[in-house]
């Protein structure tokens, strides 16, 4: 018989040749083959019987598919995400948007949010869980994604409206804050398997020098801002020269929030 810790040994050495992060890939693939949750799972199963399928998850995770859309879900900020094929797996790095708006509203929060772009719900439904009185917009043109984003705001049980469109084509009104993780990346760069073979090309790649998103949005960021407002773009991490000018020639006020590694990430935007 072979146990859990056993087992997740195993699976991490073999994991080691596509994962940056085999060991916790595997224990993220023994809790779901459990049916719990990684934490019990540590405290308390490692000399459990190894369960069948761990073996058929590896073997998924073998072939570059993500974790994310083997479990099913991703963790981001406070919220947990259902995820899968179509949608765009939520990312730390993403989470420098945030943090760049808790650090201009506080605990008082912006009234109104809109999220272009917004795939499962990632950046929406994250400050919607930070300020839960506020009023929530997502705008998405794959209806892939908002099906993700419609079945994870009903189970946090978070109140937003989810729109179909073309980034702000025919949106109306104005934001106390935008989020926005738009594609960035250039045409033909060569990815990470995980996510050239499985993430929706379209919410990754954005012209020959990836700032093709960037030109479409800056027109319609200073008449969808609030006076007063904040908007936060994710940025590729040597994109911030070439995307804030983008912005400023829209009459905004731009500065750049690096992420935990200390890169840039993150294009804050004023009047």
């Amino acid at each position: 018989m072979v146990i859990v810790a056993e087992a997740l040994r195993a699976a991490s050495e073999r994991l080691g040749a596509i994962s940056d992060t085999p060991r916790l890939d595997a224990e993220l693939l023994m809790a779901e083959a459990l049916g719990t949750g990684r934490e019990q799972m540590l405290l308390s199963r490692l000399d459990a019987p190894a369960p069948p399928a761990f073996d058929g998850l590896v073997g998924r995770r073998l072939a570059h598919e993500p974790v994310a859309y083997i479990i099913g879900r991703r963790a981001f900020w406070t919220i947990e995400l259902e995820v899968g094929p179509g949608a765009l797996v939520p990312r730390p790095d993403s989470e420098t948007l945030l943090e760049a708006a808790v650090e201009r509203f506080g605990a008082a929060g912006p009234g109104t949010i809109l999220d272009l772009g917004t795939g499962p719900g990632t950046l929406l439904l994250a400050a919607l869980d930070q300020w839960p009185e506020a009023r929530g917009l997502g705008i998405d043109a794959s209806a892939d994604a908002l099906r993700y984003a419609g079945r994870n705001a009903e189970r946090l049980g978070l109140r937003a409206e989810l729109r179909r469109g073309d980034w702000a084509d025919g949106l109306s009104g104005q934001f106390d804050l935008i989020l926005c993780n738009p594609p960035y990346v250039e045409a033909g760069a060569q990815l990470p398997r995980d996510v050239a073979l499985w993430e929706p090309p379209a919410a990754l790649f954005a012209g020959p020098d990836g700032l093709d998103s960037y030109r479409r949005l800056a027109p319609a960021v200073p008449r969808l801002m609030a006076q007063g407002g904040l908007a936060c773009f994710e940025i590729g991490s040597e994109q911030a020269e070439a995307a804030g000018a983008l912005f400023e020639a829209r009459g905004l006020n731009v500065s750049v929030r690096k992420d935990l590694a200390g890169r840039d990430r993150c294009l804050v935007l004023r009047r």
